[in-house]
């Protein structure tokens, strides 16, 4: 039996630890705060994910696990960093399991991971997943991506059920791109809707947002045919058209005249996409990303929706 370790107890590594329980591991949940590691611990149920009980399989606690054969990094991307640290030198492979960009040196998940651990094998996993469906053991499709076929394969033996598919990928970048842009396309996805700017105004969207995907992944060294799978094309839909989608409901409510304020107050959870517009524009520096500058501009309170729909709109004509 393998020994897996989820760091980071909100709702999607809650829902991790439940498949990797499902796909015959011993399994231990990292809590950050005591008290909410002994309430879970004792109620076997993450106020993240309600109604979802956890396995008695499952030890959770809030120091971070020893050894192991496999580490999933499900904590946000702007608090990969600090969590990293904490963990000891030698640890197990790595599966950085969270999408974005970090803010402050623009670096994806795995290369964070690899300037706080050099030399420590790494994956991402990434793909249309929604936590809730993943915990009940809805049919859902994923990707492992990583330079190493063998870790590849690996992650996937570890992890991957009948009702939990997992495709390898040999494209890091780009998987980790198509993870990331696609928060910041499903913010602008669910702003036309709340806006009631219609579903053909959506659409349109949606595939020029995949455009743009592709070449940021280019740009930043990935393959343009990785954006047009699971991690790419298959997570910006779900993305862009699930109601359980935080980015896209984040967008609903910018498009129904809320403030970004007033919708962050509201929340105890994490929009990466927030975080990941302004960062993913740095990165891709000279890189044609309108929708995605759009969004940024709209957070950053430098435009309004009429505004960025208006310049959308008026860019020039051209064959697609």
């Amino acid at each position: 039996m393998r020994s897996v370790a989820v760091i980071g107890a909100g709702a999607w590594g809650t829902a991790l630890a439940i498949q990797a329980v499902r796909a015959g591991n011993a399994v231990s949940l990292w809590v950050r705060d005591p008290a909410r590691a002994e309430m879970i611990a004792a109620n076997r149920e993450n106020p993240r994910l309600p109604g979802v009980r956890l396995p008695e399989p499952v030890l959770v606690g809030p120091a971070i696990p020893d050894g192991g054969d496999l580490a999933l990094l499900t904590v946000p991307v702007q608090h990969l960093r600090s969590v990293l640290s904490r963990l000891p030198p030698g640890f197990p492979p790595l599966v950085a399991c969270a999408k974005g960009v970090e803010q402050t040196t623009l670096r994806l998940p795995l290369e964070i991971v690899a300037e706080v651990h050099p030399g420590t094998p790494a994956a991402v996993l990434t793909g249309p997943n929604f936590a809730h469906e993943i915990a009940a053991g809805l049919p859902a499709a994923s990707v492992v991506a990583a330079a190493d076929a063998g870790l590849r394969e690996a992650v996937a033996a570890a992890l991957g059920t009948p009702s939990f598919r997992l495709y390898g990928n040999d494209d890091p970048i780009g998987a980790q791109v198509g993870g990331a842009a696609k928060n910041v396309i499903a913010i602008a996805a669910g702003a036309v809707i709340g806006a009631g700017l219609g579903e053909n105004a959506r659409a349109a969207l949606i595939t020029r947002g995949l455009a743009e995907l592709s070449r940021v992944a280019v740009a930043l060294g990935g393959r343009a045919e990785t954006v047009m799978g699971l991690s790419g094309l298959g997570d910006l839909l779900l993305t862009c058209t699930g109601a359980a989608s935080r980015n896209y409901s984040l967008g609903y409510a910018l498009g129904r005249g809320e403030t970004l304020a007033e919708v962050l107050a509201a929340r105890s959870t994490v929009t990466e996409g927030v975080a990941t517009a302004p960062a993913l524009i740095a990165r891709a520096a000279g890189v044609d990303l309108p929708v995605c500058t759009a969004v940024a501009a709209l957070l950053a309170g430098g435009t309004t929706l009429a505004e960025a729909m208006a310049a959308l709109l008026a860019r020039p004509r051209r064959d697609e």
